[in-house]
């Protein structure tokens, strides 16, 4: 969960209506109007800054919230098998952090995706994943909106994201082939985030006991 006590001010005599900062907000929170960048609602700022650190004219800062409020989804809201299901089609464990700046874990991106999410933007707007350095866990977002059954469709004019990396399970057989004497171990490497994947927090607590 994310609180949220910043948000972006525009200085619309400053603003040379350049759409950078729309290119680079993670939830479309703003937008270029009359050739003028503006906040139509607020309350959609997530406070991650990028608009105001990367405005040429310094026409954006941010401010201080008279109303904080904090963004999350509340997992236990949704059946615990389904939200693994997502997981373990993205490889990922659903108690693993995705996204270290805010702490959001991959059982409620799930969560997210469960409750309606469709794009990383969605996600971004009801986990707050993404809104931290913005950089670091787009990759594991990404499979997770895919393993929910979505398809990505990257915004041609925005700086979001650039499309997926190749993951362990996705490098072919020929690359595998060569480098194997090298001192790489692609399948072992598979296996083993496999089985990180299927790990179960009562399971592992068992097992210590």
């Amino acid at each position: 969960m994310k609180h949220v006590t910043l948000k972006a001010v525009v200085d619309q005599e400053l603003c040379i209506g350049c759409k950078l900062c729309e290119k680079v907000c993670p939830v479309y929170a703003i937008s270029v109007v009359d050739k003028k960048a503006t906040l139509q609602d607020d309350h959609k700022c997530r406070g991650c800054a990028n608009c105001a650190d990367r405005c040429p004219r310094y026409a954006i800062k941010m401010v201080e919230r008279d109303d904080p409020f904090d963004v999350g989804v509340d997992v236990s809201q949704f059946d615990p098998e389904k939200i693994r299901e997502i997981c373990k089609r993205a490889h990922l464990n659903p108690e693993q952090v995705l996204c270290y700046c805010v702490g959001t874990r991959a059982e409620e991106v799930a969560a997210a995706l469960l409750s309606g999410a469709t794009t990383p933007e969605e996600v971004s707007s009801m986990t707050g994943m993404r809104t931290g350095c913005t950089i670091e866990c787009i990759q594991p977002m990404l499979r997770m909106v895919k393993a929910a059954g979505n398809e990505l469709h990257p915004d041609p004019n925005g700086y979001q994201w650039y499309g997926t990396t190749v993951t362990a399970w996705d490098i072919p057989e020929a690359v595998k082939e060569k480098y194997s004497s090298r001192g790489f171990y692609f399948d072992e490497d598979r296996r083993l985030l496999d089985e990180i994947a299927e790990i179960r927090v009562n399971d592992s607590a068992k097992e210590d006991q």
